[in-house]
């Protein structure tokens, strides 16, 4: 297998599905380098000319033989995949009214951030958390580190940022926040953390530090974020669902429609710069950007990863391939 750039995530080499299901390298984003400003690189690019027309064509599934849980977070280098997850051992329960400025119990559970050579073969079970924060979120790779927000499972509520490295995989804590961060990316043009909330509703800008920088409220209502990566420049990829109630025929608000979407956002500007809806469903019956997604360029060929599936759902979890190509 050949190398591949490092800043795979949101830059890096295009990963397929070949014949047996072996990952392999196809090709690469084409971004700036780390620090770079004001170029777009070809993932941006393509990604702002994708519409709703756009032809997806799934070319492979590589199938999980090991217990995923409810995943989360995905990133991938050029050696390894990298899925958090979370282990719920006991669900939280709403409160009647809030209790000490909580919606809900905290319930119990184990974070995993599970780590696979390119084949998909568990290698490591890094376990994090602490207390009740219990919850990874969506996560990033930026072409050393593995970033991983782990929350309690309720909004207003408490997170730990932590920093993985990609090689050695030698955890450590950064910083703590005091509210739900449920993804994270980091901005390349500033060195800055970039976090959202419960829902995606707001975000945070630290310092690698924690030290906080800013705050916003996302102007987008379309989706909730479930996972996100940086794209050159200055840019997020962000991939979610939104649960919405059905007509009274098909059961109502009892029988939710997943939809699913993809956005770009503007980490300087905070803008939603463009953003398309994404209906291509899962063996389980979900919506593919309902967990976690990743994807990367090659020119104008784009690669799309998710793995949309639970474990303990039909057929466990799977990581589906799609690509498309854009003019």
């Amino acid at each position: 297998m050949s190398r591949i750039p490092l800043r795979l995530v949101t830059a890096t080499a295009a990963l397929g599905l070949a014949v047996g299901g072996a990952l392999m390298a196809t090709g690469a984003d084409g971004a700036s380098a780390p620090g770079a400003t004001g170029t777009d690189g070809a993932l941006a690019t393509g990604f702002a000319k994708v519409t709703r027309n756009t032809p997806w064509t799934e070319v492979g599934k590589l199938h999980l033989d090991f217990n995923t849980f409810h995943t989360e977070g995905l990133a991938i280098t050029d050696k390894h995949i990298f899925l958090s997850s979370v282990e719920i051992i006991e669900p939280t329960q709403k409160y009647p009214s809030p209790v000490g400025g909580y919606d809900r119990t905290p319930g119990k559970g184990v974070g995993h951030l599970f780590v696979m050579d390119r084949q998909g073969h568990l290698q490591k079970d890094i376990v994090l958390g602490e207390g009740d924060m219990y919850h990874p979120g969506g996560i990033d790779f930026d072409g050393h580190n593995v970033w991983v927000p782990v929350a309690e499972y309720r909004p207003d509520s408490a997170s730990i940022i932590y920093k993985v490295d990609a090689t050695t995989l030698r955890v450590s804590e950064q910083f703590r926040v005091q509210d739900h961060i449920g993804g994270i990316v980091k901005d390349d043009t500033t060195g800055d953390l970039v976090g959202n909330t419960w829902g995606s509703r707001k975000f945070y800008a630290w310092s690698p530090t924690g030290q906080q920088e800013s705050t916003w409220s996302n102007p987008s209502h379309f989706i909730d974020y479930q996972d996100c990566q940086y794209v050159a420049s200055a840019k997020a990829i962000c991939s979610g669902v939104a649960n919405l109630p059905q007509t009274p025929t098909a059961g109502g608000s009892a029988a939710t429609y997943e939809l699913g979407g993809l956005a770009l956002v503007d980490l300087h500007t905070h803008a939603v710069l463009h953003e398309i809806p994404f209906q291509q469903w899962s063996e389980a019956g979900h919506v593919m950007t309902r967990n976690p997604v990743k994807m990367a360029a090659d020119g104008s060929h784009l690669t799309l990863w998710a793995a949309p599936d639970n474990g303990e759902e039909a057929g466990g979890t799977e990581l589906y391939t799609f690509t498309a190509d854009v003019s």
